[in-house]
């Protein structure tokens, strides 16, 4: 099961390449947002924060490791073929969420806190920032109510986040994690 579930989370992590295929091939992000990959670059370098801390771990930090690897490669290619108002605001927003944010977290997580508590404190903004990763696809609904096309809501990327929070979701519930739990549960209701 476990390898169906690393399997799982690789193809949602992986599943916007079509996406940045078309991106790279018209040179232009068109009517694409960002926010859904820089959200889940955020959420995918504090999964494997949590993988790090965490006993047993591994599991954890590889997939999200793998996922935040190709984030980085997918925001990049979002700033490179953004318009250059898009691209201020997404370098901005990278900035503040991606890099400072995290970068915080870790910092004060190592530095003000036990190792028991670090668990805690990780695992609760993983399972918080987890709603954002999921949420953020939704920021193109307006999109695709006004263009009346799904061509902005990637069928793929939803399709491997309903499977992969069911396959966290029974991961969490067999080695009983709280906070894996939670955040990927959600998504089966």
């Amino acid at each position: 099961m476990f390898g169906a579930g690393n399997v799982i989370s690789i193809l949602m992590f992986a599943s916007p390449i079509k996406t940045f295929k078309h991106v790279v091939k018209k040179k232009s992000t068109e009517n694409f947002k960002g926010l859904p990959y820089i959200t889940t670059l955020l959420s995918t370098s504090l999964w494997s924060f949590y993988g790090v801390l965490k006993p047993g771990g591994l599991l954890v930090l590889t997939v999200n490791g793998a996922g935040a690897v190709l984030h980085i490669i997918f925001v990049s290619l979002f700033l490179v073929y953004a318009p250059k108002n898009v691209k201020v605001k997404s370098i901005k927003l990278v900035g503040i969420v991606d890099v400072f944010f995290l970068g915080v977290v870790i910092a004060v997580t190592l530095l003000a806190f036990r190792e028991g508590m670090r668990i805690t404190v990780v695992g609760i903004l993983c399972a918080a920032l987890t709603f954002g990763m999921y949420a953020a696809p939704l920021s193109v609904m307006r999109t695709v109510i006004k263009t009346k096309s799904v061509k902005y809501m990637p069928f793929w990327l939803t399709f491997f986040q309903f499977l992969n929070g069911g396959v966290w979701s029974t991961y969490a519930l067999l080695i009983k994690d709280f906070y894996i739990g939670v955040s990927d549960f959600r998504v089966l209701c």
